[in-house]
Order: C-alpha cells, then sequence, then structure tokens
C-alpha cells in the first residue's frame, strides 16, 4: 500500500489495482449530514458496499463507510473506493472535527435551507476553511460541492441567497431532501469525479498494465471459467493429494482448506460455500479482534472481492458461486502466509 500524498488519504494498492480515498461530509449539527451517508448506503449494491461502522473519536462516536462506485470513471485501470465519513456539527466537537477530516481527499458541505440555520452555516463553513488550512490546504482549490439540504421545508431560503451567503466562486451545488433521499446520487457522482479528477491530476497510479502481461492461473475471475480453472489445478497435484485450497493453506489452518477442497470435489456447492467461508474466518482471525472488514483490510484483500463473497449465501449456491469462492479462499491463504501474522506451522 502506497501513500498518494503525506496529507491525504488516498492511497494506491498496486497488487489489486485499488484507490481508496475519502470523502468528508461537513456542516452544523442537524444540517443532515449522517442522514446523506444512510440514503447514499442505503442505494449502494450490498456486493458494492462496506458494512456501516461507527468510529469512536475524542468525546463523539462517528459512522462510516466504503463502498466502489461501479459506474464512476476509473483512475486509469484502477478501481476507486471511496470511504464516507460525517463529522459531528457542533462547535465543541471541534478536536473530532479536525480528526475526521485529516486526510481527505474531497468534501460535502451540508448546509441547512432553514434562514435561522444560516448562521451555523456560515460559523461551520468559515470552521472548514480554518482546518483545511491548518492541513495546508488550500479551500479554493480543493474537491468540494455544497449541498443545500432540507429544500422540501416550507421556509426554505432561495437558492440564490444560499449561493451568494456561502458559494460566491459558484462551485458545484445542489438541492437535496436527505430525508427523502433526493439530489443525493447527483451531488455524490459530481464529488466523486472531482476527487479522480484531483488525483489524476497528481498523478498519484502508477502506469496501466501492459494488456499482452502474463496472467496467473486465478486472475481471472468470470464464472464461467472458474471452475475449470480450480479443475485443472486438482489435476495438477496428483503426488500431494492435496486440493487446490489445501495446497495453500497453513498447517494450522488445513483442515479447512480440506473442507473446503473435499465439498468442492464432490459437488456439494452449499457445502462448499459454508467451508469457505469457515475457513475465511479462522484466517481473518489472525489478523486480530477486529471488525470482519477492518481485518479483511489489514491483510491486504480486494475490496471488491471481499464484498462479493460475503454476499455469496450458502443455501440454494450454484457451481460458479462455489468456485469463487474456493478462489477467493486460495486468494486469502496466499495472504496470510506471505504476511506477518500468518499462523505457526
Amino acid at each position: 500500500m502506497l501513500a498518494a500524498d503525506g496529507n491525504r488519504m488516498s492511497s494506491v494498492n498496486v497488487q489489486t489495482r485499488e484507490v481508496a480515498a475519502k470523502v468528508v461530509f461537513y456542516g452544523p449539527g442537524l444540517s443532515g449530514k449522517t442522514t446523506t451517508l444512510k440514503k447514499i448506503y442505503e442505494s449502494v449494491r450490498p456486493a458494492n458496499r462496506g458494512e456501516m461502522m461507527s468510529l469512536a473519536t475524542e468525546g463523539d462516536r462517528t459512522l462510516f463507510f466504503d463502498f466502489l462506485p461501479v459506474r464512476i470513471e476509473r483512475l486509469g485501470d484502477f478501481l476507486v473506493r471511496l470511504a464516507l465519513y460525517p463529522v459531528p456539527g457542533q462547535v465543541f466537537y471541534n478536536a473530532t472535527r479536525k480528526l475526521v477530516l485529516k486526510g481527505a481527499d474531497g468534501v460535502v458541505f451540508v448546509a441547512d435551507s432553514q434562514p435561522e440555520a444560516m448562521n451555523a452555516n456560515r460559523e461551520s463553513l468559515e470552521n472548514l476553511k480554518v482546518n483545511l488550512l491548518e492541513q495546508g490546504i488550500d479551500f479554493e482549490h480543493f474537491p468540494l460541492v455544497y449541498e443545500w439540504n432540507k429544500r422540501d421545508v416550507p421556509q426554505a431560503m432561495p437558492v440564490t441567497e444560499l449561493r451568494a451567503q456561502l458559494n460566491p466562486k459558484g462551485l458545484p451545488d445542489f438541492e437535496t431532501s436527505a430525508a427523502q433521499g433526493v439530489g443525493i446520487l447527483e451531488m455524490l457522482k459530481t464529488i466523486t469525479r472531482l476527487v479522480i479528477q484531483d488525483l489524476k491530476s497528481k498523478r498519484v497510479v502508477p502506469s496501466p498494465l501492459p494488456k499482452d502481461r502474463p496472467s496467473p492461473l486465478y486472475d481471472s475471475i468470470s464464472p464461467a471459467s472458474l471452475e475449470k480453472q480450480i479443475q485443472a489445478h486438482l489435476q495438477d497435484l496428483p503426488r500431494s493429494n492435496l486440493g487446490p485450497v489445501s495446497a495453500l493453506t497453513p498447517p494450522s489452518l488445513l483442515h479447512c482448506g480440506s473442507a473446503v477442497d473435499a465439498a468442492f470435489a464432490r459437488g456439494d456447492w452449499e457445502g462448499c460455500v459454508g467451508s469457505c467461508q469457515e475457513a475465511t474466518r479462522q484466517a481473518l482471525a489472525w489478523c486480530g479482534e477486529y471488525p470482519i472488514p477492518l481485518q479483511a483490510y489489514l491483510l491486504g484483500l480486494d475490496g471488491q472481492e471481499f464484498l462479493r463473497f460475503r454476499s455469496i449465501q450458502g443455501k440454494g449456491a450454484r457451481s460458479e458461486d462455489a468456485a469463487f469462492c474456493v478462489y477467493f479462499v486460495m486468494r486469502v491463504m496466499v495472504a496470510l502466509r506471505a504476511g506477518p501474522l500468518h499462523p505457526p506451522g
């Protein structure tokens, strides 16, 4: 994992061809930041999102999650994974605001459209500028969009007045109703594109891989080809009597790998998926007592593959489901043996 910038969160995983970027939702208390985040979470397909998690910060707790925006342009041949965080709105939580804002690659400023909230909007915007400046970031040259929230309330201020007081530079802005989910996705697409453009200008990723590079046996995750690849690998191991997972599994977890191989070999797709889930659970446990997504992150697993694996259910599993699960467990075992936390033996 390579950091892109000392003051930014964006990081590059060359092995998985993925860039992680951080977008922070800033604004006064009760302006709709957390509601916006939850609506985005509900709109993202479960296979493309991480778990909604809670981060303990100074005197407060901050919700966050990450996801893979599948319809946004890539950064070269890299996928971009976004992590979304809202800051607490109350002024006395400024230490937490700074902590959450640190390393941001972009900001959505969520303003409350009600007239009585204008002073709080201005105060929060000035606070954002100060906190960015402390990180050496120029507010006017940073990916940022405005969200004029609560447009559904009868007394909402005219957008022209909001722009005049809060957005005189004419940065991208959107009328939203977070509670209804109105305008949220359009805003999200724009801040994502601005972040990607900013990362492109900073050249944070290496050159694309050559198209004619030799591919590893398990580099393709096409459901149609996985089963054939695994069966071919089984035939390549007649002397050791080990299946493809067992051959890659550390000795202390060999029972897990054997269970996966046995279920796959006899065509028990449901049993195979269940064995893969158990093997992965035990393997991830070596990363420490953290939430499962964080364990997977520490092991360096591909986020998109991890989300797909988590979405597969044992009941009613098909051969392509089992094949992908076997493929994923092999990735897990390779990563486990290569890392500093591999099991003994």
